[in-house]
């Protein structure tokens, strides 16, 4: 039986800012549906890393199996290439046992790697990076833009001579792939086949999500953030592990660092939330199919009327997919 022929078809996906309520109404919807929720979060995947990442405690989890949370160590790297190929391992054991993926979406790019595929660029490389960063400190970010336009001039006009970050990715692909990046993107990886995927939008009020966002982090504090840091810190956690980096970690390890006192450190971190949010949105925003809804995802109504649509949607996914076997 192919792919396409197998049931069911319909993957669900939670997409909405931080703080919108995206986990609660992933587990109520997996409750009814007879699904399973599965994180689509760049955050989530790293292990000891729990409270300032949002993950939903086991007693918020309400027994529903939760997937693609706590794959790796701080150390270790995670590509959206990499989340794909997971995800899609993940959906065929679900397909298996009958069970409706939820996905509850904080990161945009790791649902377009699993929905569209990505360019199957190179991993990174530690040594190939340091004698770039080492030549951009000596002769400024424009000497990597130079190094980018003899490699891929395309390229190099999409970004900025001062983009630092982004001019070495480029360069390293061009170097590692053994051709342009831009050719290496045009590649692409294969869309998703055999799933028909319900996106639903949380779209709530700009000024309740403010504050909600700095509720959530008072909520944080209050369950242990700052411990959960001193004891990753106490682990002997390289500094550098990239998990360090996400908001609330990085402010909180400069207020352990006696540079900058709790109150303000709570504030920076309130503040980099809701600018977080708003990247957030304006990327879903261009998500095509999305159904929005305008509230949060642990407001019962709003709950309800999901639920609702969704089930409009899977009722007739099944029977839209038939019809085209059909050539109706």
């Amino acid at each position: 039986m192919s792919a396409a022929a197998q049931l069911p078809t319909a993957l669900v996906s939670l997409v909405g800012p931080t703080a919108s309520g995206k986990s609660a109404l992933g587990v109520w919807l997996a409750e009814r549906l007879g699904g399973e929720v599965v994180a689509c979060d760049s955050t989530q995947v790293y292990r000891h890393f729990s409270i300032g990442t949002a993950k939903p405690a086991p007693a918020e989890q309400r027994g529903v199996p939760h997937h693609l949370m706590d794959l790796l160590e701080p150390h270790e790297l995670f590509t959206a290439g990499e989340y794909r190929r997971r995800a899609l391992e993940t959906l065929e054991d679900l397909r298996r046992r009958g069970r409706l993926p939820i996905f509850t979406v904080g990161t945009g790019l790791y649902l377009r790697a699993l929905l569209e595929g990505l360019a199957d660029a190179p991993t990174r490389s530690d040594v190939l990076r340091a004698r770039l960063g080492a030549r951009a400190e000596k002769h400024g970010p424009a000497y990597l833009h130079r190094i980018l336009r003899r490699l891929d001039a395309p390229a190099a006009s999409r970004i900025a001579a001062r983009d630092a970050p982004k001019l070495v990715r480029a360069i390293e692909v061009c170097l590692l792939a053994g051709k342009p990046i831009t050719e290496v993107h045009r590649a692409g990886r294969p869309r998703l086949e055999g799933y028909v995927a319900l996106k639903v939008g949380l779209m709530p009020c700009p000024g309740e999500l403010s504050q909600r966002i700095d509720r959530r982090v008072q909520s944080m504090l209050e369950r242990g953030w700052l411990d959960e840091l001193k004891a990753l810190l106490a682990r002997g956690i390289p500094p550098t592990a990239k998990p360090f980096g996400f908001i609330g970690y990085r402010e909180l390890r400069t207020h352990l660092a006696g540079e900058m006192d709790l109150r303000e450190a709570v504030q920076a971190i309130q503040q980099a939330t809701r600018r977080y949010s708003k990247r957030q949105l304006t990327w879903f925003r261009k998500e095509p199919g999305v159904h929005w809804f305008q509230g949060f995802g642990d407001d019962p109504e709003i709950a309800a009327g999901i639920l609702r649509y969704l089930e409009a949607q899977l009722t007739a996914a099944p029977m839209a997919r038939a019809h085209a076997r059909e050539g109706v």
